[in-house]
């Protein structure tokens, strides 16, 4: 699992490609593969990932709150 720049990578990366990172280094910490080194490089690159995913998911609620039920059906209100 590559490490280089934590972050600068991440802050592109799609909701579902940085949670499938995040699993793959979960399982790589629960399985104790690798030095200590590494583990703790694929500890803070999955707290990135971590920090990542919870807030594409924020925006994401954000937008779905945004679909409000009005007379006229569905309407779009601004979102803060």
């Amino acid at each position: 699992m590559p490490t280089s720049d934590a972050s600068g990578d991440i802050a592109n990366l799609p909701f579902e490609e940085a949670l499938s990172q995040l699993e793959g280094i979960v399982k790589a910490l629960e399985g104790g593969r690798g030095t200590l080194a590494q583990a703790i490089a694929d500890y803070e690159r999955g707290t990135a990932l971590r920090r990542h995913c919870e807030a594409k998911l924020a925006e994401a609620e954000a937008k779905v709150q945004a679909v409000v039920e009005g007379a006229g059906g569905l309407s779009l209100r601004d979102v803060e």
